[in-house]
């Protein structure tokens, strides 16, 4: 759970018990960077590899602490590294590709963009519905679930309790695979725009892009989390919560407990850091 001064970790350990790991943000992640309209979006980028590597290394050496065993921070960065290079492949060379081989049949850049798009989607959801398959990934998305149900109970002001936040929905607007739909759809925009040049051209820009796509995504997604009662935004935002139905699971209380212990901590280290 990422706080306003703070990012808290909790994992459950192999026997049962919780283990807490709390660490304040950086300038980059809580300074004026992060707060200037366009430019926040691309640190979130930094800020979800960099924490997300932190958080990810300290679950995975804490699961592994019965066996006396640690994974080095090198490998989890190679491994990421890796991850990326496959998503730019999969996400976005794919689809370009695959609408080149219609060139013939398209001269519209707008059209070009279009079926792009449309093929990133299905890439997308084919995607996370075959990983969806394996058993340790629906647990992840169950915890997924979990983060999801408790800040929706804390920001509908219930108690923090796991009877209390069971309620609640397994879907946010401001979630990551809403984000990364919001991705999908300003990437046809702005490809449009970019016309059909050299395949080079098309390639260098589905690259050098990512950033600005992902600058007003984060844009729109911030937007329509400050305005979530809003009709017209429930619509307009309405695919990207559909898609989460892919990437959550409803939690059991253990997990749900987990969710709530990060929370509450995240919460106590902001008013403590107000004080």
């Amino acid at each position: 759970m990422r706080g306003r001064k703070a990012m808290v970790t909790a994992v459950r350990r192999p026997n049962g018990e919780l283990a807490m790991d709390s660490q304040p943000l950086g300038g980059i992640y809580s300074g004026w960077m992060r707060r200037t309209p366009l430019l926040r979006g691309i640190i979130v980028l930094i800020e979800v590899m960099v924490l997300g590597m932190k958080t990810l290394l300290y679950s995975a050496n804490v699961s592994l602490e019965e066996e006396k065993a640690e994974i080095s921070g090198w490998l989890v960065w190679l491994l990421v590294g890796v991850s990326l290079a496959v998503a730019v492949v999969l996400f976005f060379m794919a689809p370009l590709f695959l609408t080149k081989l219609l060139g013939s049949y398209i001269t519209s850049s707008v059209v070009f963009s279009l079926v792009e798009g449309l093929i990133r989607v299905a890439i997308i959801i084919v995607y996370l519905w075959a990983i969806g398959l394996m058993p340790d990934i629906k647990r992840y998305f169950a915890y997924h679930g979990a983060e999801h149900k408790t800040v929706n109970a804390y920001e509908g002001g219930v108690p923090l309790e796991v009877e209390a936040v069971k309620k609640y929905s397994t879907a946010h607007v401001r979630c990551g695979t809403s984000f990364l739909f919001t991705v999908v759809i300003i990437a046809i925009i702005v490809f449009a725009l970019v016309g059909l040049p050299a395949t080079w051209m098309l390639v260098l820009s589905r690259i050098v892009l990512l950033p600005v796509i992902a600058a007003f995504a984060y844009e729109v997604i911030y937007l329509s989390g400050r305005h979530a009662d809003n009709v017209f935004v429930r619509v307009l935002m309405a695919p990207g919560r559909w898609l989460q139905r892919l990437t959550t699971r409803e939690p059991d209380d253990g997990q749900l407990e987990v969710a709530i212990s990060a929370l509450k901590r995240a919460v106590e280290l902001d008013e403590a850091k107000a004080t």
